[in-house]
């Protein structure tokens, strides 16, 4: 269920997202808040659950993991005891980045972040060893086009 965000609440929530630093007096500034107010806002919609967190993004080739890779999973077992060994399997590597449970003729896309093709076989390896697929497939990124973790702020 969405909560109640009123237009002041959309504009915090965009500032924070594009930067996650400001403070509460610069925030305030920027959409023209009092400060107790604007801190107020912000704690409502920590509160609630709106804001999940705060981070630093960084930069993955510059760490050495310039392959992004989206491996697609289909399995023929979907039994909770099978559900449990992929949920732990898939969450115990670092690399992977994200994990969907689809619709339509995939079950599963992984997304990864490594260093180069060795790296990802590496981890496809680690990966059929811990749990039984049907289907494995990966594709390389090749261009990142536009990536990004802000989500969109104005009305539909």
């Amino acid at each position: 269920m969405a909560l109640e965000i009123d237009e002041i609440d959309r504009k915090l929530l965009a500032e924070l997202q594009c930067d996650g630093t400001l403070s509460v007096d610069q925030l305030s500034e920027r959409v023209a808040l009092s400060r107790n107010a604007c801190w107020r806002r912000v704690k409502r919609l920590e509160e609630d659950g709106v804001i999940t967190g705060r981070v630093a993004l960084v930069d993955a080739e510059k760490l050495g993991l310039g392959l992004s890779v989206f491996i697609l999973i289909r399995t023929s077992n979907h039994d909770p005891e099978w559900l449990r060994k992929f949920r732990a399997a898939v969450t115990s590597f670092p690399e992977i980045i994200g994990v969907y449970r689809m619709s339509g003729d995939l079950d599963y896309v992984l997304r990864a972040r490594v260093a180069d093709v060795k790296a990802y076989d590496r981890l496809y390896q680690r990966l059929i060893a811990k749990v039984a697929l049907s289907d494995v497939s990966a594709s390389f990124v090749m261009e990142e086009i536009k990536e990004t973790t802000v989500v969109p702020m104005a009305r539909s």
